[in-house]
């Protein structure tokens, strides 16, 4: 569920082309399938990919400390009691939550 949250996120803020999510047929759960996107001189929009909080070590901001991804061009993914959001939207709902990761 999180996994097809943060690929909707994704595919929302424009760093992927498309998902799908297919049921497996011999062991439970599902598959994602991510579809990535590129510009036309086939430079990748996903230059990088960070995780900021881990099961050790969990990350929590509140909305007026949410941090900026490189000046704005990149986006961070904050899960909050409403669901995953980005940085932006956290700041203008005034949610504060767990920074799962930075993406550029």
């Amino acid at each position: 569920k999180l996994k097809e949250n943060l690929a909707r996120l994704l595919e929302r803020e424009g760093f992927i082309a498309g998902f799908r999510v297919t049921p497996n047929v011999d062991k439970p759960g599902a598959t994602l399938k991510i579809d990535l996107k590129y510009a036309e001189d086939r430079r990748k929009s996903i230059i990088g990919i960070k995780r900021v909080s881990k099961p050790g070590l969990r990350i929590y901001k509140k909305s007026d400390q949410m941090p900026k991804v490189l000046g704005g061009v990149g986006v961070a993914v904050v899960s909050t009691s409403r669901g995953l959001m980005t940085d932006r939207e956290a700041r203008k709902a005034r949610l504060g939550g767990e920074v799962l990761c930075y993406v550029w």
